[in-house]
């Protein structure tokens, strides 16, 4: 029996023998190690887009929270803002006093990035009330003060005169200046 097998059959088929060999080859040598480092990149960037929105709900939360936070305290915002003028918080607090003398403030040492001025005041009253209404009166004006303890309460006659420091807290101009939020 003999196998009649054409030239041009034994061509093809040496060619497809060759193209199958180079076939493997590239899968084996390039392919498959391409995917599994695929496969590796796409599991970390899957872990990577999950950090990613991790983070990005945690800043919207943040984000959100401030706001809240800046609507909710706008008035305590301006009053870090504002420079304390001793005459308009005569006005504002002569109600509370028969007599209100503010001394001159004084410049002390930076406290936590605010100016802090410190201003002695000497003031006549008709009662201790007159003083407790006016501290709550302190809480809702236009600066941040605290008053100082020890406050020094003398009763000369009818009146009480009372003497206490306080310190006003003013924002620094330049600490936020660098710093813009998007409301």
């Amino acid at each position: 029996m003999e196998i009649n097998i054409s030239r041009q059959n034994i061509y093809l088929l040496s060619i497809s023998i060759i193209l199958f060999i180079f076939v493997l080859v590239f899968s084996f040598s390039f392919l498959i190690p391409e995917g599994k480092e695929y496969r590796l990149k796409r599991a970390e960037f899957k872990k990577e887009s999950s950090e990613l929105r991790q983070y990005e709900n945690f800043r919207d939360e943040v984000s959100q929270k401030l706001s809240e936070l800046r609507s909710e305290n706008r008035h305590i915002i301006t009053a870090f803002d504002r420079d304390f003028d001793p005459q308009r918080f005569e006005q504002t607090h002569k109600d509370y006093f028969k007599s209100l003398l503010i001394a001159p403030k004084v410049q002390v040492v930076d406290e936590d990035g605010f100016n802090v001025y410190e201003v002695n005041t000497t003031s006549q009253i008709n009662s201790p009330k007159s003083f407790y209404d006016f501290l709550d009166a302190v809480n809702k004006s236009d600066w941040i003060i605290s008053i100082n303890f020890p406050i020094e309460f003398k009763r000369e006659g009818e009146m009480i005169r009372s003497n206490f420091t306080m310190k006003v807290y003013n924002n620094q101009n330049d600490s936020n200046s660098s710093v813009s939020v998007v409301e």
